[in-house]
C-alpha cells in the first residue's frame, strides 16, 4: 500500500503562490524619481506661472503685434490728437492723433530686444570674471575686486549717462553700456558663489589630477554655481528693462520714431497737466507690469533653487 505523500507550499515563483513580504532588513525598491523635477516645482508655482503669463503676452506682443493692432502705431491724425478712450482708440490717442493701443503693443518688441541682450552681455562677462576673480584669489581678487567696488559706487544711470553722451544714443550702445554696467554687479555674485566651492574636495581632486585653471573653473566649478547665476540673470533682466526705459525717457535711449514705451513717457507727461492721463498711464502700466512679471518669475525660480 502506497503512501500519499500531502502537498506542500507553493514555490515563489508558482502560479498560486502568494507574494512574500520583504524582511524587516531589506533594502526597499527603489522609487523613480521624476524627470525635471526643478521644472515640475516651477509649474506648480503660482509666482512663478503669474509671472511667465505676464512675460508671455509682451514676448507675444514684440513678435506679432504689428500684425494684430487695430490701427497703424505710427499713422498721425492732427484732427484727431488726444482723443480720450473709445470704441474707436482704446487706449485714446497721443498728441500728434497716433493710437495709443497700437503703440503700447508695438512698444514691447524694442525694450524686450534691448534688455535681455544687455542682461545676457552682463551675465556672461561677469560669470567670467567672477570665476577668475573667486578662483586665483590673493593679488588677482585684490586688484579686480576693488576695482569693481569703486565701480559699484558710483550710480548706474549716471555711468550710462555719460558713457551714452560719449558714444553717442543707439540700440548698439545701449546694449553695451547697460551690459557693462551690470558687469560688476555679476561678477560680485559669482565670486562669493566661488568662494564657497573654491576649497572643497572635488576641486582639490582637479588639481591633483593636473587640471588647467580654465578647465577647472568652466568645468567643474561653474556647473556647481549656476543657480545663484540663474536668479541673478533674472533680476538684472528686471533692472534692464527699467533701465532701457529710463535712458529712453532721459532721451540717451531708443530714439523716434519708435514706440518705445519710455520714450512715449518723454514725450507725453506734461501732457497730464491738461487732463490727457491716458497718453502716460498706459505706456508706464506696460513697464510696471513687465518688470512685476520679471520679478515674479525671478521670486519663483530662487524659490525653486532654495528647495
Amino acid at each position: 500500500m502506497s503512501s500519499v505523500v500531502p502537498p506542500g507550499p507553493p514555490s515563489p515563483g508558482s502560479p498560486g503562490a502568494t507574494p512574500t513580504p520583504p524582511a524587516s532588513g531589506a533594502a526597499p525598491s527603489p522609487v523613480a524619481e521624476p524627470r525635471y523635477p526643478r521644472l515640475r516645482l516651477l509649474l506648480r508655482s503660482p509666482t512663478f506661472v503669474a509671472g511667465a503669463l505676464i512675460v508671455a503676452w509682451w514676448i507675444v506682443c514684440a513678435i506679432a503685434g504689428p500684425w494684430f493692432v487695430p490701427l497703424d502705431p505710427y499713422a498721425s491724425d492732427p484732427l484727431n490728437s488726444l482723443a480720450p478712450p473709445d470704441h474707436a482708440h482704446w487706449f485714446g490717442t497721443d498728441q500728434l492723433g497716433r493710437d495709443v493701443f497700437s503703440r503700447v503693443i508695438v512698444g514691447a518688441r524694442d525694450i524686450l530686444t534691448i534688455a535681455p541682450l544687455a542682461t545676457l552681455l552682463g551675465t556672461l562677462a561677469g560669470t567670467a570674471l567672477g570665476l577668475l576673480v573667486g578662483y586665483f584669489e590673493g593679488w588677482v581678487d585684490n586688484v579686480i575686486g576693488r576695482v569693481i567696488d569703486a565701480v559699484l559706487a558710483l550710480p548706474l544711470v549716471i555711468v550710462a549717462l555719460l558713457a551714452l553722451a560719449a558714444l553717442g544714443a543707439s540700440n548698439f550702445t545701449v546694449i553695451l553700456v547697460i551690459g557693462i554696467t551690470f558687469t560688476p554687479i555679476t561678477a560680485r555674485t559669482v565670486r562669493a558663489a566661488v568662494f564657497a566651492e573654491r576649497h572643497l574636495d572635488y576641486v582639490a581632486a582637479a588639481q591633483l589630477r593636473g587640471e588647467r585653471a580654465p578647465y577647472i573653473m568652466f568645468v567643474e566649478i561653474l556647473p556647481n554655481v549656476l543657480p545663484p547665476i540663474v536668479v541673478e540673470a533674472t533680476v538684472r533682466l528686471g533692472y534692464a528693462i527699467f533701465a532701457v526705459a529710463t535712458l529712453s525717457f532721459l532721451g540717451f535711449g531708443i530714439q523716434p520714431p519708435s514706440a518705445d514705451w519710455g520714450l512715449a513717457l518723454s514725450e507725453s507727461y506734461t501732457l497730464m497737466a491738461g487732463g490727457a492721463w491716458w497718453t502716460v498711464v498706459f505706456a508706464a502700466g506696460a513697464i510696471a507690469s513687465l518688470v512685476v512679471g520679471v520679478n515674479l518669475i525671478a521670486d519663483g525660480v530662487q524659490g525653486v533653487l532654495d528647495r
